[in-house]
């Protein structure tokens, strides 16, 4: 059992999921890293782009990663039918596995544009379930 205002347990150590440091404390590396680059951010960007334009590949890549980092996804764009009903879902998942199978879509996108129509899918029978529940409620009361 730990003390809940120290954090520690009856031996001083300190309880399960509790370093010790309060939140948002830094390490003492990063700190003297800091220290160190404190007010060298300009100069060090200067030179980073002088050696990217003598040809440092390795420079350069730090430049342009800098400049336009590597996009995460991108927009796609194919034809996906209207959803209004579960039914419509499921034409609409027809759709994305055929433009996965056309190589319109990569399959890593065509999983995600899946886990978007089955949310969709999910949202529309909970949106139907509430509507005949409420309706059945109204009906009971009568």
């Amino acid at each position: 059992m730990s003390d809940r205002k120290t954090g520690r347990n009856a031996d001083g150590t300190f309880g399960l999921g509790n370093s010790g440091k309060p939140k948002g404390t830094r390490h003492k590396a990063t700190l003297a890293a800091m220290a160190l680059l404190d007010g060298e951010a300009e100069s060090l960007s200067r030179k980073a782009v002088e050696l990217a334009l003598e040809g440092d590949t390795t420079a350069l890549r730090l430049c342009l990663e800098r400049i336009a980092p590597p996009r995460k996804d991108a927009p796609v764009t194919f034809d996906l039918p209207p959803m209004q009903s579960a039914a419509d879902a499921a034409k609409a998942a027809g759709a994305v596995l055929n433009a996965v199978a056309d190589g319109d879509l990569t399959p890593t996108e065509g999983a995600h544009i899946m886990a978007l129509v089955e949310t969709y899918r999910r949202t529309l029978e909970t949106s139907s379930l509430e509507a005949r529940v409420l309706a059945l409620e109204a009906d009971s009361h009568v």
